[in-house]
């Protein structure tokens, strides 16, 4: 139930914000009413289905479409040396010097860069004749040498004009690095390499695109993370005014950075849509084309020397890190994305002044590499954990003294990190001290030992600590230097003539819960009742704009915005109130829909009376006040909201077979101002399984020539509720510089888990976890 809070004048307030209040979407989502694009069925329908590439790397000699041409209920093949496909082409774009930009094509037709690329398409009845259709066609490959690890020296390079495949390369310097080694008492060097996984959502990619041929405008329906963005890439790719395009992204099952991306098969559809002038075209991915062709993460290596003193103070960090982005830059992140961010944030809460990385996004013959929840993150937080827990093994100290001596602490904030980010946050002892409380700390040390004498199957903690930067506003960018900033969104909100509220936001969702949590800020800031407040947002028709959903940053911008034209609209209508009755605006309040003198028990009107007003007696507006109640607000952050986090964990090991079984998982974050703390634990914990899933079960394999070993469920692993433990999740609320005082809760949980689980392993064994993911058969090999 809502909250009450007290008022001037002894009245109490409903408040909405910082309750668990009934999901605005859960009657459709959980009775099957749901309205996901997949779903949809519009007149005279026609499926899609894409051929792809069998090989890693090879030239295309030649594409023969004309039996899948002739088959029965086909409507048309299409390829990608064809004028309307060849003639576009997806050219993500960096201001950075060092960058290369290389082009990827809506259908390969020259040279295919990685197994799964698609080649050619065909619209058919229904989706199994297309399917039937594309095994018609004749493609002539010519075989090429395959480049599938970022660190080797490529045979034959994926783009001719990046002959060392680097795409990308930046190095972050502070301080002086190498006096700083040169004196440390201790160097502790590691080469550490994460696994390729991805995210893996529950709703593959889909699209559905319909071309009215009359007024020359396009409908896409998709599952997208970012429908502006998608709006403003089609309509300049397609040549369109950006008006004639309109995307919708309805209901979405799951995202988590994959969907933030416009691929060439978006592009491809609807550039065969208007082909088909008329005819709406539709495409769903299935799981094996998923794991073959979205976007994955998380392919680095990270060569790192660190240097401490006999107290375990953090002196220098020099680190070489490579990321493998794929065959492409991902359009329009670029192949920055993931080596810009671990540079940017791999000395993580840690006080640091000498600092060194060199970054580098390698081009491979794999599928290319985009956002996924963290963002290089998980694998850095692994890498600056493990040099920690080294160092304190080295020094003889515990991995709590060694965490303790380095953290930011409140007082240093803001503090310059070395990559001159700027963490607003601090709060980070205070987060371990919390999650080493409820892990049992003393409890397990003395039953560790009972163990170890007793000769049964080991146990072993891991800690992690890690900062997320949440919400990034325009002079925050810790990415690539693309063409456009990420730190704005804006938000319409309308008082209706019945009183009630419609909220148009540029928020989107993937199951966030976002129009619960926007109607719960709109609600307060309007001063409303929740049930009162209606959300719609995912078509660009609708709402202004939004930068969609990526980087945490929905609750801090998206919400920031709500809040701001929350007030703006109440505002005024505290100005047509006061002009109504002749009253002084500032001893007027907006309260559960009823507009209140200060020191009057009753309410001089509602607020339906002020809106009918508004809208309908339009000879009663004072002079100066216009008709209807409406305000629209952008709202950036400038710099964005960093929240603090730690995570420990317990594990066993079996000594037969290596198998790793978590006893006890704990975790305390920052969230600034929860805004509904159900749906908050729900985002940490799903972060959390994912994390834990990336460090122990999925791993994306591909063979010397290119060939995805793991393209289905059955060799993909990922975790399920049995693997999972119970997560016991706790917050500190440390208002953040925000107009709501949030910070970013969506992303954090990933960080943790890598880091934690292989620092429990070491703990348990004795023996360093170097490689991830953190197999029965790795564990048992250091057993051995």
């Amino acid at each position: 139930m809502p909250s009450m809070s007290n008022e001037p004048g002894g009245e109490t307030a409903r408040r909405s914000v910082g309750t668990t209040v009934r999901r605005k979407e859960d009657g459709r989502l959980v009775t099957g009413r749901g309205h996901y694009a997949s779903d949809l069925e519009l007149p005279r329908m026609r499926h899609v289905a894409f051929l792809r590439s069998p090989y890693g790397h090879a030239r295309i000699r030649g594409v023969d479409a004309t039996e899948a041409a002739k088959a029965p209920r086909v409507h048309g093949v299409f390829t990608g040396e064809m004028p309307e496909f060849s003639a576009i082409t997806l050219r993500a774009r960096s201001a950075l010097p060092s960058y290369v930009e290389t082009d990827q094509p809506i259908l390969a037709w020259q040279k295919a860069r990685f197994s799964g690329e698609a080649v050619a398409a065909v619209v058919a009845d229904d989706r199994y004749i297309a399917e039937d259709a594309i095994e018609l066609i004749d493609v002539d490959y010519e075989p090429l040498p395959a480049t599938v690890t970022a660190w080797i020296a490529p045979e034959e390079p994926v783009h001719a004009a990046a002959p060392d495949n680097v795409l990308l390369q930046r190095t972050f310097d502070a301080g002086d690095v190498a006096g700083a080694l040169a004196t440390a008492p201790l160097v502790v060097e590691r080469e550490l390499v994460t696994n390729r996984h991805a995210g893996n959502p529950m709703e593959c990619r889909v699209g559905v695109a319909l071309w009215d041929g009359a007024d020359d405008k396009l409908t896409f329906w998709s599952g997208t993370q970012v429908p502006h963005i998608a709006r403003n890439m089609l309509a300049e790719l397609l040549g369109l005014p950006e008006g004639n395009v309109r995307v919708i992204a309805p209901d979405v099952g799951g995202g988590f950075g994959t969907k933030a991306v416009l691929y060439p098969e978006d592009v491809a559809l609807c550039l065969m849509a208007r082909a088909m002038r008329g005819v709406p075209l539709k495409w769903v991915e299935d799981r094996a084309e998923h794991l073959l062709a979205a976007t994955h993460a998380r392919d680095h290596r990270y060569v790192v020397k660190a240097g401490f003193g006999t107290d375990g103070q953090l002196l220098a960090l020099e680190a070489d890190v490579t990321c493998n982005v794929g065959a492409y830059s991902v359009y329009p992140w670029t192949a920055g994305i993931e080596p810009l961010m671990a540079g940017g944030l791999l000395s993580g809460p840690y006080r640091l002044e000498n600092y060194r990385c060199t970054v580098r996004g390698v081009a491979t013959n794999t599928s290319p590499s985009g956002p996924y929840r963290g963002v290089a993150r998980p694998a850095s937080v692994f890498a600056m954990e493990s040099l920690m827990d080294a160092a304190a093994r080295e020094l003889g100290m515990s991995a709590l003294d060694i965490r303790r001596r380095n953290l930011i602490q409140p007082e240093e904030i803001p503090y310059r990190m070395p990559s001159r980010l700027v963490d607003d946050s601090g709060w980070y002892g205070k987060c371990l001290d919390k999650v080493i409380d409820a892990i049992g700390y003393e409890e397990f040390l003395a039953e560790q030992s009972r163990r170890r004498e007793a000769g049964e199957n080991p146990i072993g903690i891991g800690v992690a600590c890690y900062n997320e930067l949440t919400g990034l506003g325009r002079a925050a960018a810790a990415g690539p230097r693309m063409p456009f900033r990420t730190g704005h969104d804006a938000c319409t909100v309308r008082i209706n003539p019945d009183g009630r509220v419609t909220v148009l936001s540029g928020v989107t969702s993937q199951g966030q819960g976002l129009e619960t949590t926007v109607a719960q800020i709109v609600a307060d800031a309007v001063g409303v009742a929740y049930d009162d407040v209606e959300v719609r947002i995912g078509d660009t028709n609708e709402s202004l704009w939004g930068f969609g959903a990526f980087s945490s940053r929905q609750a801090v911008i998206g919400g920031g915005a709500a809040h701001r034209t929350g007030e703006a609209v109440k505002e005024k209508a505290l100005r047509l109130a006061a002009a109504l009755f002749d009253a002084e605006i500032d001893d007027l309040r907006l309260e559960d829909g009823q507009i209140r003198r200060t020191g009057e028990p009753e309410p001089l009107a509602s607020l339906a009376e002020i809106a009918r007003v508004a809208y309908l007696e339009s000879n009663r507006l004072p002079e100066g006040i216009e008709p209807g109640l409406e305000a629209t607000r952008f709202f950036d952050p400038i710099r964005g909201a960093f929240a603090a986090g730690a995570q420990a964990a317990t594990v066993e090991i079996d000594r037969s077979t290596g198998e790793l079984r978590i006893l006890k998982w704990v975790c305390v974050e920052d969230a600034g101002r929860v805004i509904n703390p159900q749906i908050v634990e729900g985002q940490i914990a799903g972060s959390i399984a994912q994390g834990i899933g990336g460090a122990l079960y999925e791993h994306l394999i591909y063979d010397e020539a290119g060939n995805l070993s793991t393209g289905t469920l059955m060799d993909y692993l990922m975790p399920t509720s049995a693997e999972v433990p119970e997560l016991i999740i706790d917050h500190i609320s440390m208002p953040a510089d925000n107009p709501l005082g949030v910070r970013g809760v969506g992303e954090g949980g990933t960080l943790g888990p890598n880091a934690v689980l292989a620092g429990a392993v070491a703990d348990a064994l004795g023996t360093e976890i170097t490689r991830l993911p953190i197999t029965p058969a790795a564990v048992w090999a250091a057993i051995q």
